[in-house]
């Protein structure tokens, strides 16, 4: 099975940011334009970017979108999108003008009868995110954690026709410290879905050893400031994955 590396851009103010353990307070800024840095990352061999609305998120509605449909318009790549998506109107701004796959997080736990609609609509267009804190799934930028198993949730999705779920341990995420393999791969098992890892990649090593498992169904990497510190490129990444 193919493995895919997904370079994410975190958009807050129109910057391209980056949060440790989605703490909003632990803010670093990486750049004044997140279209430039798509553009660096296409021009590295990315064939995928993943880009999170850190406001949306937290205000729950879209606000940083005009970046996002200026990379879908002008570059070569595929593009899903998450943060502040909590409509159906939302969901079809994006899918109407070009984004691949809208990213749903916090609606899944709050209203998953209306998550399993859009699946139902919208297919492989539509990817679950699952943020997990301790297995546990968190919502709205973090800042709260349900009473709900991460992998419990899948399933339930996976049945309503989720076929790719994102998966982050928040307990990693921005910490450079590797991702958690274990989780991810039990979240594909259980699922028979594809899992994309997001948080705690740190090195080319951590993307051999994800790869290593996708034939088990882990079939990305999400990789954030790995790259924003240069631990590695995304021209390295995508050459050791392929």
């Amino acid at each position: 099975m193919s493995f895919t590396i997904y370079p994410a851009i975190d958009m807050r103010d129109g910057k391209c940011v980056r949060l440790v353990q989605g703490d909003y307070n632990q803010e670093t800024v990486y750049g004044d334009s997140p279209f430039d840095m798509a553009k660096k990352f296409v021009d590295e061999g990315a064939e995928w970017i993943h880009m999170v609305d850190l406001d949306g998120a937290k205000d729950g509605k879209r606000i940083n979108d005009e970046y996002v449909l200026r990379v879908v318009n002008e570059l070569d790549a595929k593009v899903q999108v998450g943060g502040g998506i909590r409509t159906e109107e939302d969901v079809l701004h994006y899918l109407n003008q070009g984004v691949d796959r809208v990213i749903i997080g916090s609606l899944a736990v709050s209203n998953p009868e209306l998550v399993k609609e859009w699946l139902g609509k919208y297919g492989s267009r539509i990817v679950i995110g699952l943020d997990a804190k301790n297995g546990y799934v968190a919502t709205h930028g973090w800042l709260e954690t349900s009473s709900q198993r991460a992998v419990d949730l899948g399933c339930e999705l996976a049945e309503a026709g989720a076929t790719t779920f994102i998966f982050t341990d928040i307990a990693t995420d921005g910490m450079l410290g590797g991702p958690n393999v274990d989780a991810v791969l039990e979240l594909a098992e259980a699922t028979g879905a594809e899992v994309i890892a997001s948080g705690g990649v740190s090195s080319l090593e951590d993307l051999r050893i994800l790869q290593a498992v996708s034939g088990s169904g882990v079939t990305g990497a999400i990789v954030g400031k790995a790259i924003y510190t240069n631990q590695f490129s995304v021209k390295e990444a995508v050459e050791e994955v392929s």
